[in-house]
């Protein structure tokens, strides 16, 4: 049998792709090397709450056709993303703004929150700034920086914030109004059920298998014609859509890219109905080694007995761990450009995701490549 599309990894990216090729009358197939689809966005149901298997996932988007486009798979919430974060036994409001600088410094006008800023500002010396924590004092001064930015990143990142570029922090917004919406875009939910519903309504008709990498599952056999993708029943693919790390799919030939990567711990509490008040709380001192903890059932205001946590730890990425970030300094995007110049010698396949364009993206905008990248094809 002869298939038009190899869609390797289930997730939003592969998800969307095979669907809109389906629709336009397209053969697919999808493979995931997980035993679920969805991705980084898999949800599974514990004492009737959607656990956020990899990490929190807030669906937010300004562009009115993605909204429409997710809302044809899932019913979306009401969910607004209002963290907190905890410091040495404070609590503020995330994103910084008035009721982060009226709990800090006691102001209550945001001329009196500029002015606080600015004399911090103020103290520092000029120049162009040498490394992230110069770059960071600069744009919020120093108890914002020393309370709420500088034990995170150094988490996030695995190193003190004096030895990483001022590139990784260009801009921190502040938000001179009382309003803990965390986001800006005009639209913003989760969906009722779960994503993993969605992306299964996404591959309904399509056929599915998981479990089983690419190496694994095909062969690419060059020819005079160009490459035939085959599996081992014989079956052929006339293209790939590949959207498993960029580097890997080329065996690292030119050098490995680099990547965040994270670890989760997940808790189960059948007895207490309300863990932490909240649905994401960052913990931005360095001492405390996870970054956030996600209590689930708050995404879906639920009143189910009972509640689901999970710790989130950052992690250095090795060989065979789950890239959750990539690292976008200038060694690995000179590096990304040169694996993109390769990628260009391989026509059969199209490269997409997180991974496959080495950026991190929302969801919206990998539904938005995805789309892009279905409407160019035939």
């Amino acid at each position: 049998m002869q298939y038009d599309y190899l869609v390797v990894g289930a997730g939003l990216f592969g998800a969307v792709f095979a669907h809109e090729m389906k629709r336009k009358g397209r053969n697919v197939l999808v493979i995931d090397k997980r035993r679920h689809v969805a991705g980084n966005i898999y949800t599974r149901s514990v004492m009737d709450i959607q656990v956020h298997e990899y990490g929190a996932h807030i669906f937010h988007t300004s562009d009115r056709k993605i909204w429409e486009y997710v809302n044809g798979f899932a019913e979306f919430n009401h969910y607004i993303n209002s963290p907190i974060a905890y410091y040495k036994g404070e609590v503020y409001n995330l994103p910084f703004n008035m009721n982060t600088f009226h709990k800090m410094w006691g102001v209550v006008t945001p001329e009196e929150a500029r002015e606080k800023i600015a004399s911090q500002i103020g103290t520092l010396h000029g120049g162009e700034p040498k490394n992230l924590e110069e770059q960071a004092l600069r744009l919020v001064g120093t108890d914002v920086y020393e309370k709420l930015v500088k034990g995170y990143t150094e988490k996030q990142w695995g190193r003190d914030c004096r030895d990483l570029p001022a590139f990784i922090i260009r801009r921190l917004p502040l938000r001179f109004t009382y309003d803990n919406n965390y986001f800006n875009d005009r639209y913003q939910g989760i969906p009722v059920g779960g994503y993993t519903a969605m992306v299964e309504r996404m591959l309904e008709g399509i056929e599915v298998r998981t479990g089983i990498s690419y190496r694994e599952f095909a062969t690419e056999r060059e020819g005079a014609d160009g490459v035939t993708v085959v599996d081992a029943a014989g079956n052929t693919y006339r293209k790939v859509v590949y959207t498993g790390m960029l580097d890997e799919y080329f065996d690292h030939k030119l050098g490995y890219l680099e990547y965040r990567s994270l670890r989760f711990e997940t808790e189960e509490f059948p007895d207490c109905d309300n863990y932490q008040g909240n649905a994401v709380v960052n913990y931005t001192e360095r001492e405390i080694p996870y970054t956030r903890i996600i209590e689930h059932k708050h995404f879906e205001f639920g009143t189910q007995k009972g509640t689901v946590i999970t710790r989130e730890y950052p992690a250095e990425w090795h060989e065979g761990d789950e890239p959750y970030y990539p690292l976008n300094d200038e060694r690995n995007d000179a590096l990304f450009v040169r694996y993109q110049e390769l990628a260009k010698t391989r026509p059969h396949v199209i490269f997409g995701g997180r991974l496959g364009q080495y950026r991190y993206y929302d969801m919206d905008k990998v539904i938005g490549a995805a789309l892009e990248a279905a409407a160019a094809q035939p």
